[in-house]
């Protein structure tokens, strides 16, 4: 298969997954197999690592909900390095995969067939 071959049937979530990225997984893969029909082979691993950045940004908040922000020495707790770091991968693979509102509202790339309209096509 062509790394530019749509995935026509959602595929299931990675195993490895945690819970938080199994569930953005199942929220996300149908809107872009089903509905939008814009997931290619090439694109599994940025969906992987979105759903992956969603669950250890979720992961680190919860830690940060429990622990607080500062740690008992007084110093930023690790945990948000952590996740704002997720949060940034989390952004940069949603506006690849045209989840964000900027990327969707992007022109489509057009498909050489459609080139006969286009009288600048070699």
């Amino acid at each position: 298969m062509s790394g530019s071959s749509p995935v026509t049937v959602v595929p299931h979530a990675p195993t490895y997954l945690p819970k938080d990225g199994k569930a953005e997984w199942r929220k996300i893969a149908p809107i872009l197999v089903l509905e939008r029909k814009t997931l290619t082979e090439a694109d599994l691993a940025t969906l992987e690592n979105y759903c992956l950045a969603v669950a250890t940004m979720r992961e680190a908040r919860r830690v940060l909900n429990a622990e607080g922000l500062v740690t008992p020495a007084g110093k930023r707790h690790p945990a948000f390095g952590i996740m704002n770091a997720a949060q940034t991968t989390q952004r940069l693979c949603a506006a690849e995969l045209g989840l964000t509102p900027v990327s969707r509202s992007r022109p489509a790339v057009r498909s050489e067939e459609n080139d006969d309209d286009n009288p600048f096509a070699i």
